[in-house]
C-alpha cells in the first residue's frame, strides 16, 4: 500500500471519531513494506500535530467542506499538505504521489479537486498562512478550547506549552537499579558510541541525544533499561517507599510505573495493580518479564473495589488517573483531534470518583499520590482540594522534588523542549480512618 493512503486511513479514523492513532495506524502498518513504515508514522503523526494550521489552510482553498462520507479524502488532503509545508518530500512527489492515492479510494472525483488544493497551496500557502497567523489557534497549532484554556490557567508559559507541545519528544530511559547505577549505564552507552546525558529531577533517567532502536541499547532484552518520560519517572521515589508495604498501582497499564516501583524497592511486601482493560494488561505483563518482576495484575474498574479488594489495607497507593493526556501531546498529537473541552469537567468527576473509591483502601498513616498527564489545573490542584475538602482523615504532604511549579495543591510540570513531558503530582496522607 501506499505510505501516504495508509497515513490517510489512519488519520480518517481519528477525524471520524472513530479511534486514536494508537488503535488505527498498527493496521495500516501491516499494509505497507517495512522500509515505508517510518514514513507513514511520520506522515499520520506529523498531520496530527499541526492539523489545525493545515485544516485552516484548506478552510481558504476549499469552495465548500468535505462531507462526514469523505473523510479520508479529506485526510488524504492534509497529509498532502503537511508533505508540502513540513517534509522534505520533493513537492512534485508530494502532491504526485497524494493526488493518485485518490483512486485506491474509489473516489477519482477526488483526483481533480486534491490536484488544485495542492497545486494552489504550493503557490500561495506561505502568503496565506501568513494571513492566518493572526489567529492563536494557526499560530500554535491547538484547538481553540486548549488554546485558550493554556493561555487561560498559564498565562506567563501558555506559548511555551504549546511549542514544547508541537516539538519532537526526546528519548528517555530509565536505568533499572536492580542492575546498574545510572553513571555505570552511561558508560555503557558511550563505550556503544550512544551520546546521552542524565535526567536533571529522575536519579534513574537518561536522555538520548537522538532517538534509537531499543534494540542497539545495551542489556535492553536483559532488562537494564526501560523507555519512560522522565516525569513519570517522579513516582516511584515521591512514594517513599521501604520493605514489606504493599503498594496499589491503580490505572497501571502500560506498566511503566508498576516495573518501576518493584526496581527500586525490590523488598516490597507485593504490588497489586489494576487496569479496566484485560487487553492493556498484556503489555503491562510482557514489561515485567521482560524486567524479571512480577506483580498480581487484576483486570476491574478500580473503583469497584467490592470486585477485587480483598480487604487487606495498603501502605501505598499510586493513582495514575485516567486524565486529558493534554501534557504528552507532543508523543500523541491526535490528542488535539480527539480530545474535546466537553471531557474535561467529565474527567474530574471520575478522578474524583477514584479518589474517593481508593482511599478505604488505604491504611491510616499511608500515602497516596496522585499523578495525571494533564497540564490543566481542573484536573489536577482542584480535583485534590475538593477531595481534601470531603475527606476530614486526609492530608496534603509537600513533594520532595524540585520539578515543576508549585500549585495550590502538589506540582505541576510543563512539558519541556527537550526535557519531560507535562505532569502533576500531589501527595496525600491517611491520618484517621473514616468514620462510620
Amino acid at each position: 500500500m501506499n505510505p501516504r493512503l495508509a497515513a490517510a486511513r489512519a488519520l480518517a479514523a481519528v477525524l471520524s471519531g472513530k479511534a486514536s492513532l494508537n488503535s488505527s495506524l498498527p493496521a495500516q502498518l501491516d499494509k505497507v513494506e517495512p522500509r515505508d513504515r517510518g514514513l507513514v508514522q511520520d506522515l499520520a503523526f506529523g498531520t496530527a500535530r499541526w492539523q489545525p494550521r493545515l485544516s485552516a489552510l484548506a478552510e481558504r482553498l476549499l469552495q465548500k467542506p468535505f462531507k462526514s462520507a469523505d473523510a479520508d479524502v479529506n485526510a488524504l488532503m492534509l497529509v498532502g499538505l503537511y508533505q508540502l509545508f513540513y517534509t522534505r518530500v520533493p513537492e512534485h512527489a508530494a502532491i504526485g504521489e497524494t493526488v493518485g492515492c485518490a483512486d485506491k479510494l474509489k473516489k477519482p472525483w477526488a483526483k481533480g479537486l486534491l490536484n488544485a488544493v495542492l497545486r494552489r497551496a504550493q503557490r500561495e500557502g506561505q502568503a496565506i498562512f501568513a494571513e492566518l497567523e493572526r489567529d492563536p489557534v494557526v499560530r500554535t497549532a491547538h484547538p481553540r478550547w486548549l488554546q485558550k484554556s493554556l493561555k487561560a490557567f498559564w498565562p506567563e508559559q501558555w506559548e511555551a506549552i504549546c511549542a514544547a507541545n508541537n516539538a519532537h519528544p526526546p528519548m528517555i530511559l530509565r536505568v533499572n537499579r536492580l542492575h546498574h547505577q545510572r553513571d555505570a549505564y552511561l558508560g555503557l552507552l558511550r563505550d556503544a558510541g550512544i551520546e546521552a546525558a542524565p535526567c536533571r529531577f529522575s536519579r534513574d533517567g537518561i536522555v538520548l541525544a537522538e532517538a534509537c532502536d531499543v534494540r542497539n541499547l545495551p542489556g535492553f532484552n536483559q532488562g537494564w533499561i526501560s523507555v519512560q518520560d522522565e516525569a513519570a519517572q517522579l513516582a516511584a521515589d515521591l512514594l517513599e517507599l521501604a520493605p514489606g508495604q504493599r503498594v496499589l498501582d491503580a490505572c497501571c497499564a502500560p506498566g511503566g510505573k508498576t516495573c518501576h516501583l518493584l526496581e527500586a524497592e525490590e523488598k516490597l511486601a507485593g504490588v497489586v495493580a489494576i487496569d479496566l482493560e484485560a487487553k492493556r494488561l498484556t503489555r503491562v505483563r510482557e514489561n515485567l518479564d521482560r524486567l524479571g518482576l512480577d506483580a498480581q495484575l487484576i483486570a476491574c474498574d478500580a473503583r469497584d473495589t467490592a470486585n477485587w479488594w480483598d480487604g487487606k489495607g495498603f501502605q501505598r497507593i499510586l493513582l495514575d488517573a485516567p486524565c486529558s493526556a493534554t501534557g504528552v501531546i507532543r508523543r500523541h498529537p491526535d490528542i488535539k483531534l480527539t480530545r474535546q473541552a466537553d471531557d474535561i469537567a467529565a474527567l474530574a468527576s471520575l478522578q474524583g470518583e477514584l479518589l474517593d473509591a481508593l482511599w478505604p483502601t488505604l491504611e491510616v498513616g499511608g500515602m497516596l499520590l496522585y499523578a495525571t498527564c494533564s497540564t490543566l489545573p481542573t484536573e489536577n490542584t482542584e480535583v485534590i482540594a475538593a477531595f481534601l475538602d470531603r475527606t476530614p482523615g486526609a492530608r496534603e504532604l509537600d513533594l520532595a522534588t524540585d520539578a515543576g511549579i508549585r500549585q495550590p495543591h502538589g506540582r505541576q510540570l510543563l512539558a519541556q523542549e527537550g526535557g519531560h513531558d507535562g505532569f502533576y503530582y500531589a501527595k496525600l496522607i491517611k491520618i484517621a480512618a473514616a468514620r462510620g
